[in-house]
C-alpha cells in the first residue's frame, strides 16, 4: 500500500472499530457519518469511547477550519468529553501549516500525539515471557483489571474505564483481549478486534510501576496471535500513543500517518 493509502485505512480503521465499541457501550449512541466528519460518541466516562474524526482526503486549509468548528460543535453539545483525533496526512500541505492555528480558533487544545501503523506481519508466534502467564477476558472481574489497567496508564479515574468497559458482551466474546499476569496479577493488558479485512490492536496498556520490562510487547503479541489464530487475518493496524510507539516496529508494524488528538478547551 502507498503512504497516503495506509493513512486512509488507518482513519477507516478507527471509524469502522469504533462504531462497534461504541454501540456496545451504548445502543443510542451518537454514531454518524456527515460530510466529511465521522462521529463516533457514546457519551460516557470513558474519553475513548466519545471521538469525532475528519475524513476528507487531500483537505485544504478552509475546509479544515470548516470541519473543525463542526466537530467542536459536536463536542460541546455532549455531556461527557472526548476526543477530536485528527490523521495529519489526509490534510494538504496548507492545511497541516496552519492547523495548529486553525484549532486554536475552533477551540480546541491538542492534548497527545499519535501514530497510526499498519502491517501484513501475520501470524505471529505464540509468546513467550519469563515473567509473565496470559489469560484470556471472559469475566466481568477480569474486564474489571483491563479497565483498571487502561485507566492507570492513561491516567483516567477508575470508574471512567469501568464505565467504559465492565459489563460488556463484546469484550468477553468477540474480541480477543488478553491479561498479563505477574505472579497472578494483572499487570499489563491488549486486545484485538476483526475489523474488514484486518486485526485492530485496541487498548494496549501496562500499569506504570511495572513499564519497561517487555511487558507490553508481549502481551499485544498475544492477543495478535491468538487473533490470527482464530479468524485467519494477516494485516494488523493500531494507533499508537508516544508510549507505545517505539515497541510496535519491534513486532512488524510500520508507521503512516501521524495523529493528533484535540480536546475542548477549559
Amino acid at each position: 500500500m502507498t503512504g497516503l493509502a495506509e493513512s486512509i485505512e488507518s482513519m477507516e480503521q478507527l471509524a469502522t472499530v469504533w462504531r462497534a465499541m461504541v454501540l456496545d457501550r451504548e445502543p443510542d449512541a451518537d454514531v454518524r457519518d456527515l460530510p466529511g466528519l465521522a462521529v463516533r460518541w457514546a457519551d460516557c466516562r470513558f474519553a475513548f469511547w466519545n471521538c469525532v474524526t475528519l475524513t476528507e482526503v487531500g483537505a485544504d486549509a478552509a475546509l479544515v477550519r470548516r470541519r473543525l468548528n463542526q466537530a467542536a460543535d459536536i463536542m460541546r453539545a455532549k455531556k461527557h468529553p472526548g476526543f477530536l483525533w485528527l490523521f495529519e496526512d489526509l490534510l494538504d500541505a496548507g492545511a497541516r501549516a496552519e492547523l495548529a492555528e486553525a484549532a486554536e480558533r475552533a477551540g480546541l487544545q491538542h492534548a497527545f500525539p499519535g501514530t497510526g501503523m499498519a502491517g501484513d506481519l501475520l501470524p505471529v508466534p505464540d509468546p513467550v515471557h519469563p515473567d509473565l502467564t496470559f489469560a484470556r477476558v471472559r469475566t466481568d472481574e477480569q474486564l474489571r483489571a483491563y479497565a483498571d489497567i487502561n485507566s492507570r496508564a492513561y491516567g483516567f479515574p477508575l470508574e471512567d474505564g469501568r464505565d467504559g468497559l465492565v459489563g460488556s458482551a463484546l469484550w468477553k466474546n468477540d474480541v480477543h483481549a488478553y491479561l498479563g499476569l505477574r505472579d497472578g496479577v494483572p499487570v499489563t493488558c491488549a486486545a484485538t478486534v476483526e475489523a474488514e479485512g484486518r486485526l485492530f490492536v485496541v487498548l494496549v496498556a501496562t500499569l506504570p510501576e511495572w513499564e519497561r520490562r517487555g511487558y507490553g510487547e508481549a502481551v499485544t503479541r498475544k492477543a495478535l496471535h491468538e487473533g490470527a489464530r482464530a479468524t485467519g487475518l494477516t494485516r494488523a493496524a493500531l494507533h499508537a500513543t508516544v508510549a507505545g510507539a517505539p515497541v510496535y516496529p519491534r513486532i512488524g508494524f510500520e508507521p503512516n500517518s501521524p495523529m493528533r488528538f484535540y480536546s475542548l478547551k477549559s
